[in-house]
């Protein structure tokens, strides 16, 4: 990506879920590495303290995704779209709104106005038969783009982790909180990925016309059950503690009493569910490496750690 020419319009790339952890992340890596584009970042909430909001390339829209008649002016003029848009917790119904149905309207909007080029973050994984609702309406989602007739590339993340994520960081209060953890899934097999490293595939796919067409699987350097990510968070905020894996009966338990508590639950049954493929690169599809990026290790979060102790 290169600036434009003094009096050209600045190129506009539209960011569904611009506001969320990979969202803000992209945003960052985007506005710091071209000042020639136009970063539209349509949201139900704006808020003008919100950081996204406050990059100089970055406009914040007050738009609702889910209404078509909203969507033509997010793309009037856009050359591209990246879809981050998720949710890892609901109903089949509310997977099918925002999995499937979003993108079907999402695919519509950019066919009427031209937009060929579109990023679609998906998860490793996805099936259409998964025993999940959440992989099997990601897969629907990936099926809308696949036959769209646009120019798409696919991204399917492992667990993405950061300074910023909810995941590590709240398995860090709860082990400096219990003496043990109980933990349902304990031997679920992740890949975990850094947010950083998702954002730069993100950028390198936008830049790079060869990844058209393709699905690109986003893990990271190793593979490790959920015991160890537990574990290996806990060393870092220098509070491990021992974790108990509960049988498939009580984890099943945990995970639905999990999913009746206010806000957005840790775990819910449908995620017991997802665990049960592992969240891991196949091999058989390009990597972060066909990309030029070298994955980063869970570790690096240890500094994030080490400055919340001071």
């Amino acid at each position: 990506m290169s600036s434009p020419r003094h009096g050209e319009p600045a190129r506009r790339i539209v960011v569904t879920g611009g506001t969320g952890f990979v969202g803000r992340a992209l945003c960052e890596r985007l506005a710091a590495r071209d000042a020639g584009l136009h970063l539209v970042v349509p949201s139900r909430r704006p808020t003008h303290e919100h950081a996204v909001g406050l990059l100089p390339t970055v406009d914040l829209l007050a738009r609702d995704v889910h209404d078509p008649a909203q969507l033509a002016e997010v793309f009037d003029g856009a050359e591209a779209l990246v879809h981050l848009v998720a949710i890892l917790h609901g109903s089949a119904d509310a997977f099918d709104h925002v999995h499937v149905a979003l993108p079907r309207k999402l695919a519509a909007a950019c066919r009427a106005a031209g937009v060929r080029r579109v990023l679609h973050v998906s998860a490793l994984g996805v099936a259409p038969d998964a025993p999940s609702n959440y992989l099997r309406s990601k897969a629907a989602g990936e099926a809308i783009w696949r036959d769209s007739g646009l120019d798409v590339t696919v991204l399917r993340p492992s667990v993405i982790f950061g300074a910023e994520d909810r995941f590590t960081n709240l398995f860090a209060q709860l082990q400096r909180r219990l003496p043990a953890l109980p933990l349902a899934g304990a031997q679920a097999r992740f890949q975990p990925v850094w947010v950083g490293d998702v954002a730069q595939a993100i950028v390198h796919c936008l830049t790079q016309p060869a990844t058209r067409g393709q699905v690109i699987e986003c893990a990271g350097p190793r593979e490790m059950t959920l015991r160890d990510i537990v574990q290996a968070v806990g060393r870092m905020a220098g509070c491990e503690r021992p974790v108990l894996a509960l049988p498939d009966a009580l984890a099943r338990l945990q995970a639905a009493a999990m999913g009746l508590l206010p806000g957005e639950p840790l775990m819910s049954a449908d995620n017991l569910l997802s665990m049960r493929v592992p969240n891991v690169a196949s091999g058989r599809l390009p990597g972060l490496d066909s990309l030029g990026i070298v994955p980063t290790p869970i570790e690096s979060l240890a500094p994030h750690f080490a400055q919340r102790l001071a």
